[in-house]
């Protein structure tokens, strides 16, 4: 697989530098592909270094989405669960789709609009009223999320980002994320493209 170097972009990332957060690591999220011209993911660490990479991105389609390291190295696979009375996504270590690590419903309920969606071990019940591994509550589609735990910590969230001096918007396909020592920045990145699946404004319905 090709492999993809943070230099030549070294001016579009310069410009989505975030500041450092004293409160967890923060990371750029844009909602672009560096090796196609359409959708995917790219994210940069606070020194504008490649961190993650989706190059496969198909919103709402039916193939497995890889989360890569900067060399191209999968290291989680989503794919949406089939056959499901839910709106149910899975997700793997590597490249595989065997085995699932958790999984993400998401949330339906006219009595609690403030929570989006829910994180299970698998095998464990979809149940809502039981505790999840993680809760997650805002708005996707305002770039304004919070990732909880079970004890009801903030792990991650999700913010909208301005450029440098704070007066340009970036827009909706670039945005922050900022992830506690709670929380395998890998997997928040993976709950940031599940949601996408399930709010992004590029999805389908099937």
């Amino acid at each position: 697989m090709t492999k993809v170097y943070p230099k030549p972009i070294t001016p579009f990332a310069a410009l989505l530098l975030p500041k450092s957060s004293a409160a967890g690591k923060v990371f750029t999220v844009w909602k672009k592909s560096l090796l196609f011209n359409g959708d995917g993911f790219t994210v940069f660490d606070s020194n504008g270094n490649l961190v993650f990479r989706v190059d496969n991105y198909v919103a709402g389609g039916n193939g497995a989405i890889v989360l890569m390291d900067a060399s191209g190295h999968p290291l989680l696979t989503i794919r949406r669960k089939r056959l499901s009375l839910s709106h149910n996504w899975q997700v793997y270590d590597g490249e595989t789709t065997v085995n699932p690590r958790f999984s993400v419903t998401k949330h339906v309920s006219v009595f609690n609009t403030k929570s989006l969606a829910y994180v299970n071990k698998v095998g464990s019940s979809m149940n809502n009223t039981r505790t999840p591994m993680y809760e997650i509550d805002g708005s996707y589609a305002q770039r304004c999320c919070v990732v909880y735990d079970d004890t009801g910590r903030c792990v991650a969230d999700i913010r909208t980002k301005e450029a440098k001096g704070g007066t340009v918007a970036l827009g909706v396909d670039v945005f922050r994320l900022v992830v506690q020592p709670l929380i395998d920045p890998a997997v928040a990145m993976a709950l940031v493209i599940v949601l996408d699946q399930m709010f992004g404004s590029s999805r389908r319905v099937l």
